[in-house]
């Protein structure tokens, strides 16, 4: 219950923003030169005409799983129920987010073609941030040197004091421009590359530069939890127990330090999963990388609402999902935690 009315309130507030406080959404799609016909035309196709309450019930009904549409407008995918005079009562495969006003095309679609990118580039990011962050962090927590300790937490608090802007400009041009001869990357590309002759090929290395440059403030941020609990769980009792045993430090580690010290890690690496995958704008954009990022900025360049809406939707809902299934996982990883019913 908690997690629809999130999704009620975050739906109702992408109405009001889109829909409400814009002066009007046609005359900036179409630019100040049209004529009061052209303005009139696109007004009543995409139902800007209706008064606020109306707009907002159809726009409810659309995100709705069981809808209501007229003959002549019901959704592609959707499932029909049974008829209601002219309308039909129908459940709907995927919300209905209307067309985009530049190109016509069905936002679920363009959402879904682009969500493919993004979420490639954030898994990515994530795997890499997940393993060299859970690695230099347990080396700080376990290592005796002051020196390495040091170098080691100011990497990663380097980390998190970097704007993503900056690091973005700085790989693409030092590793994509400057020494893109001896590294063989390139400043922007996407993960399929069309070839003249031999059609789309796949090109690993474009994920390099995008998937580093957005791993590095969440693998600043394990780092740093994972020293500050691996450290706290190496001074429990069980620990000397599991070492007065005869275990070797291995064995420990993999028994005893890392499950107990894995719940703040999942918490934080939950948290930055929906962000890197809501939040990647500046990066695809900076590297040419094709995802939901860039076309929500390409869709601001052009007044595009209906795709702006609709990626602000999508990332509201990944938000969701994703914290109900950290939920569950952590009852996987301490079976004393219960969730509410």
């Amino acid at each position: 219950m908690h997690a629809l009315a999130v999704l009620w309130g975050l739906a109702s507030m992408v109405f009001v923003l889109f829909y409400v406080l814009p002066a009007d959404s046609a005359q900036m799609t179409l630019g100040q030169r049209s004529d009061p016909e052209t303005l009139q035309e696109i007004r009543a196709e995409l139902g800007l005409d209706l008064p606020w309450g109306e707009r907002y019930l159809h726009f409810l009904n659309d995100l709705s799983p069981l809808s209501v549409h007229q003959l002549g407008e019901i959704p592609i995918r959707s499932l029909s129920l049974f008829s209601l005079g002219q309308s039909k009562a129908v459940v709907l495969k995927v919300p209905y987010l209307g067309k985009s006003y530049q190109s016509r095309r069905d936002v679920v679609t363009m959402v879904i073609d682009a969500f493919e990118g993004t979420l490639v580039l954030a898994v990515a990011a994530m795997i890499l941030a997940t393993l060299m962050g859970i690695t230099m962090g347990t080396l700080a927590a376990y290592t005796r040197s002051g020196w390495l300790r040091s170098l080691l937490m100011g990497l990663s608090m380097a980390g998190v004091a970097a704007p993503s802007f900056l690091v973005s400009l700085l790989l693409a041009y030092l590793l994509g421009y400057l020494w893109g001869p001896w590294t063989g990357l390139s400043m922007s590309g996407h993960l399929w590359e069309l070839d003249p002759w031999n059609g789309p090929q796949l090109q690993w290395k474009n994920l390099l530069l995008p998937a580093l440059t957005l791993g590095i403030r969440p693998l600043a941020v394990v780092v740093q939890l994972t020293q500050d609990s691996v450290s706290d769980v190496l001074q429990q009792d069980y620990i000397r127990t599991a070492q007065a045993k005869g275990l070797s430090k291995f064995q420990v580690w993999r028994r005893h330090v890392m499950p107990n010290a894995l719940n703040p890690i999942v918490t934080a690496l939950s948290g930055w999963l929906s962000s890197l995958l809501a939040g990647a704008v500046f990066v695809e954009y900076v590297f040419g990388w094709k995802g939901m990022g860039k076309m929500t900025v390409d869709a601001l360049m052009v007044f595009d609402l209906p795709v702006v809406m609709g990626v602000v939707l999508w990332s509201g809902f990944l938000f969701v999902l994703i914290n109900n299934v950290v939920d569950w996982l952590y009852t996987v990883l301490d079976p004393r935690v219960k969730l509410n019913a």
